[in-house]
């Protein structure tokens, strides 16, 4: 028996709001829904997981989901959440960025099968429709005074909003219409932020549809937005948005900042990101409950999220990293790393450069002071070689110690948290 959607969402955490008549409608059995995507970017980032998810789940429960690239909106630009006019993007930039959107999507919703996935573009129905002919079949059925009533025109009036981004409610309201008219789609998800834009197609769809919109309605599901626990908004790091695509975000860092989350923030992700069972999550946060510090949930989180976006031979080079982070890693662990991973694993640890061929024969106290500056003098070398406090790649070293020129790099450590990066070059 297929699963109640909106009681999947409920449970989960993913219910902000829905029309009236949603959930019975979803009893009559499958439906199919959609949800747009704007590809002024040629890849996703973890702000858009949570309306995968909701295309996810839907699928999940039975019904099909319809994922639209918005080729003509993005050339528009939606004001919602916005507080100043975007850069538009042409022609060949938004394609582009539609089929690495379609790639990353294709990790997350079956495009096969009986419930299979659809991907559309309103480029496509938009690109043959001229401005009088959607000022005089669309335009006319919504007044001057709806538009400006929805909070993302509201929000600009002060500082502007010009006739291109006031509009983009009628053109994501017609998307709902064409999907609903040519595809059957009676179903529109999206954030809570998308409230406006998504009933003035429900909207569109009444004053348009005639009679086949009293007996076949369309309906509007939106999710609450994803903050973090101090209200500030998720899916960014220090260096910005946490991106799907490895070449923006590597799949180390990627993993770091799921294992990064806070307890309370773990606890929402795994109800909303993956799609184990309420028993599973439930499972997972009490033996978290347990031993908070050993941090069940962010690690469990990590991993599942990893392996779906990037797969499970990056999802391991990521663990075998965090290792290294974390100190329980070995000789083998360092030679398993990349030059990139190096770099990311100890980004503002102290470093310095040694010629391949002065590094080679190099005893331990040369290579602590003159080589690389690490300490300041052989004196305080020698000291620390003698409470045993320096490693080289985790591996506890003595006097005795010289270097050879395998390698890229060497790890210094002096105790637990004094990190050293030597880069061997030439």
């Amino acid at each position: 028996m297929a699963k109640n959607y909106i009681e999947e969402l409920r449970w989960r955490g993913l219910l902000h709001d829905s029309m009236p008549g949603a959930e019975e409608q979803l009893a009559k059995g499958p439906q199919r829904g959609y949800i747009g995507f704007d590809p002024t970017a040629d890849s996703l980032h973890v702000g858009n997981m949570v309306q995968i998810m909701m295309l996810v789940h839907f699928q999940r429960c039975g019904n099909t989901p319809i994922a639209l690239v918005g080729g003509a909106t993005g050339m528009v630009g939606d004001p919602s959440g916005k507080s100043a006019e975007r850069n538009l993007l042409d022609e060949d930039a938004l394609r582009h960025n539609q089929a690495c959107v379609q790639a990353q999507l294709e990790r997350f919703i079956d495009f096969t099968g009986t419930h299979a996935a659809e991907l559309v573009n309103n480029y496509d129905w938009f690109k043959d429709m001229g401005f009088l002919r959607f000022i005089r079949e669309v335009g006319k059925h919504i007044s001057v005074n709806y538009m400006m009533a929805k909070d993302s025109v509201k929000n600009r009036m002060e500082t502007g909003i010009s006739f291109t981004e006031f509009t983009y409610q009628l053109v994501q309201g017609y998307d709902f219409y064409w999907l609903w008219k040519n595809k059957g789609c009676n179903f529109q998800m999206g954030g809570s932020d998308q409230w406006g834009n998504i009933t003035t197609g429900t909207e569109l769809i009444r004053r348009m549809g005639g009679e086949e919109a009293v007996s076949n309605p369309a309906f509007a599901i939106t999710t609450p937005l994803l903050t973090k626990a101090d209200g500030s908004k998720f899916g960014k790091s220090e260096s910005g948005n946490v991106w799907l695509d490895a070449k923006r975000t590597s799949p180390y860092k990627f993993y770091q900042f799921w294992l990064n989350v806070g307890d309370e923030e773990a606890a929402k992700c795994l109800r909303i990101f993956t799609t184990w069972e309420r028993e599973q999550v439930e499972g997972v946060l009490s033996e978290h409950a347990k031993a908070p510090h050993a941090r069940a949930a962010q690690k469990a989180l990590a991993e599942e999220i990893t392996r779906r976006v990037h797969g499970d031979a990056e999802l391991k080079g990521a663990q075998q990293a965090s290792e290294i982070l974390f100190g329980n890693a070995n000789a083998e662990s360092f030679a398993r790393l990349t030059d990139q991973q190096w770099l990311e694993i100890f980004e503002g640890v102290p470093q310095a450069e040694v010629a391949k061929d002065a590094l080679s024969g190099t005893n331990i106290l040369e290579l602590l002071t003159d080589r690389t500056g690490f300490l300041p003098s052989k004196g305080e070398a020698k000291r620390a070689l003698k409470e045993a406090s320096i490693s080289v790649n985790r591996e506890k070293v003595d006097e005795q110690w010289t270097a050879n020129s395998n390698g890229r790099f060497l790890l210094l450590q002096r105790g637990k948290k004094n990190y050293f990066l030597v880069k061997v070059v030439g």
